[in-house]
């Protein structure tokens, strides 16, 4: 690939200086010395940006846990759509919801150089937002990738504009739609074969979650950091970490080290204490979690392919089964007008030939109803 970006003495725009834009992105450019030119339509965000810039006190990023020292950010310049200029901007990034892309597409495409070629990098967890974001723009020389957030960001409304972040420390996105262009920053990794990473990602990490959300629930966890801090949980955490590394090496070609590592930092992620959540939103939804191709359906099965007992996402499994949502719900409607074993052949599609697998489901239902499963000791 070409190193053809990012240069330090042009300016890396990102537009939306929200949580991500300025407390995940501007902080990873930061950190390789760039020059960030802000974009973004809350006039007042704008000015507060740029008081801050003028004054030299700029902004901070803080860590959870204080596991670093902040991250000052200073060398920026914030502007609306009025005033922008992307002369000196090889690279963007675009950080906003999936709904404002579209629009925001129609803005670049007023406001675009025709004359060199541009990165957009688009960062939201979103359904094909390159494609949405690329076909507003319509421009060839404009190369739309799109890149999956796993830093977990929260305003810090005791300090003004400062950002209280987890410490990941990079920002995956899809190197085949960019051509054999980079962005020159160390921390924003190209990955080819994407959609397998977001495959890693969803079994990795979204499995994980669910493992500690679910088997809360059972415990009678309401704080989700209390649940992740269980001996047990984290013991059938651990233990469904290495069979889920073991498969995503066989099963997608990673490198034992890298799996490892990646699994590190999902870990590091839910056993947070300075991350202030609850069981109940990791838990909302369970039809939607519990579909065939989904985060605990999925890797289940996977792992059973290659030969590995998924025990954990099979009592995983269970516990989402016996979930209660508070209110009147379609989860709990569904749970109302469905046995547990309608439930897992019309949500999660487990059929004739995955027989072995409902069996470990339902024996592990029933211990769970009981109030005999592993997780009583």
């Amino acid at each position: 690939m070409n190193n053809i970006v990012c240069k330090k003495n042009n300016s890396v725009a990102v537009i939306g200086a929200g949580k991500t834009g300025r407390g995940f992105v501007a902080r990873l450019l930061a950190e390789a010395g760039m020059k960030i030119c802000f974009v973004d339509t809350n006039e007042k965000l704008v000015s507060e940006l740029n008081i801050c810039a003028d004054e030299g006190t700029g902004y901070s990023v803080h860590f959870f846990g204080n596991v670093r020292p902040s991250q000052k950010i200073e060398n920026y310049r914030a502007y609306s759509w009025d005033n922008i200029c992307f002369d000196d901007c090889d690279v963007i990034f675009v950080s906003v919801g999936g709904l404002n892309l579209t629009d925001v597409g129609k803005k670049l495409k007023e406001k675009l150089p025709r004359d060199r070629r541009i990165v957009v990098i688009v960062c939201e967890n979103a359904v094909e937002p390159a494609k949405t974001l690329y076909e507003a723009i319509g421009y060839e020389n404009v190369k739309v990738t799109e890149a999956t957030v796993f830093c977990t960001t929260i305003e810090d409304k005791e300090n003004g504009l400062d950002i209280n972040s987890e410490n990941y420390p990079y920002l995956q996105c899809d190197a085949d739609r960019l051509d054999g262009q980079e962005s020159g920053v160390a921390s924003i990794k190209p990955v080819a074969n994407f959609e397998n990473f977001l495959t890693r990602k969803l079994f990795t990490y979204n499995a994980a979650s669910c493992v500690i959300a679910y088997l809360g629930f059972i415990k009678g966890y309401k704080v989700y950091s209390e649940a992740a801090a269980d001996k047990q949980i984290l013991e059938l955490l651990d233990q469904n970490y290495a069979v889920t590394n073991a498969v995503m090496c066989k099963a997608f070609g990673y490198e034992e080290k890298d799996q490892q590592e990646f699994a590190r930092l999902s870990r590091e992620k839910f056993t947070s204490t300075a991350i202030k959540d609850t069981v109940a939103r990791n838990a909302r939804e369970p039809q939607r979690k519990l579909g065939p191709d989904e985060r605990i359906i999925g890797p289940m099965k996977m792992i059973y392919k290659y030969g590995l007992s998924p025990d954990v996402l099979m009592m995983t499994t269970a516990a989402a089964l016996l979930y209660k949502e508070e209110g009147n719900t379609e989860w709990n409607r569904i749970r109302t007008e469905n046995t547990p074993q309608q439930i897992l052949d019309k949500i999660c599609c487990l059929g004739e030939e995955d027989r072995i697998l409902n069996e470990g489901i339902m024996k592990h239902y029933e211990d769970l109803v009981q109030n005999r499963g592993v997780l009583w000791g």
